[in-house]
């Protein structure tokens, strides 16, 4: 299963470009784009930023319910996408040791990594699902595609 089509993913990209064009504020730029995904794609229940800071990541612009503020490097989801700088997929929350549960009705996830101008760590998008394996290399695909129209 798939969060959405690749037809909807097309115009999710032209979106997301759209949204950003001419707009150099991460915050705003973060803050539209967490909102477009959050609607757009299925069964998602959270879908954010965590930037990198102080060799830790810590919460920016999400839609969902509240979220962890700090997450260490190398744990959870997040954590683990950051040290490894390599979209994670997780199929079932629970049985991914070291999850992070900040919302217990979350039951699968796709971290993606966003790099800067530079090809450094910038942070990640987190993206959590109420449905088991609602992720995978579709959502991969273009979820990395749109964290490239971010640089900062």
């Amino acid at each position: 299963m798939s969060a959405s089509t690749e037809s909807n993913y097309q115009l999710l990209v032209k979106q997301a470009e759209a949204l950003v064009n001419g707009e150099s504020d991460w915050i705003a730029n973060a803050a539209n784009i967490s909102a477009l995904l959050f609607n757009a794609l299925n069964d998602v229940n959270f879908a954010g930023v965590y930037r990198y800071e102080n060799n830790e990541l810590i919460l920016g612009p999400f839609q969902g319910k509240p979220a962890c503020v700090h997450i260490a490097i190398g744990k959870g989801v997040c954590g683990t996408a950051a040290k490894e700088k390599q979209t994670q997929i997780v199929k079932n929350v629970h049985e991914f040791a070291g999850h992070i549960a900040c919302d217990s009705n979350s039951n699968s996830e796709i971290v993606v990594p966003i790099f800067n101008r530079n090809g450094a760590l910038w942070g990640v998008f987190d993206f959590d699902s109420t449905k088991v394996a609602n992720f995978n290399e579709l959502d991969q695909k273009y979820l990395e595609e749109i964290s490239n129209i971010f640089k900062f």
